[in-house]
């Protein structure tokens, strides 16, 4: 019988918070187990979500209490995620992450996206109500043409002035 769920551990460095749970947990190891595939008898296996149990350290008010906290795994890796961000932005972890995969890199060479183009796009650079006048700076490895469809895509749908 092939085993369904995986057990693992995973350290924080610091406190952390999950979403819909209103209790900040201390940094330290947690026992994680983790449903890799959804149940054999589960009535609807496509709308099955990953979903992951993490043994919660006792209170001091209660230390033989065992607690269980059932999370999903997305709100659990981005609670890691944040965890392992040391100054950098939480949307470079993220981008570095997009960045590895194969399916994004055919996605992004199809469309003629380089990664200084992501990376400039999802970057905090960019000023908030800066004019459609004033040409923004980019990198030298860009060409006209790449810059010019890069302006176009940002003002698709905008309404055109009148002349």
């Amino acid at each position: 019988m092939e085993d369904l769920t995986e057990k693992t551990v995973v350290v924080f460095a610091r406190p952390f918070t999950v979403p819909d749970f209103d209790e900040t947990l201390p940094a330290g190891e947690y026992e994680i187990e983790t449903e890799l595939v959804s149940p054999p008898d589960h009535r609807d296996p496509e709308g099955w979500k990953a979903s992951v149990l993490v043994k919660l350290h006792p209170r001091v008010s209660h230390p033989g209490l065992a607690r269980i906290l059932n999370v999903s795994l997305v709100d659990l890796d981005l609670a890691r995620a944040k965890d392992k961000l040391t100054g950098s932005a939480l949307s470079d972890f993220f981008i570095d992450k997009m960045l590895a995969d194969p399916m994004v890199r055919l996605v992004m060479e199809a469309d003629g996206v380089s990664e200084v183009q992501l990376r400039h796009f999802y970057s905090g650079s960019r000023q908030p109500g800066a004019g459609s006048e004033k040409m923004r700076s980019v990198p030298e490895s860009e060409s006209p043409r790449e810059v010019s469809s890069i302006q176009a895509a940002e003002n698709e749908g905008m309404p055109t002035r009148p002349n």
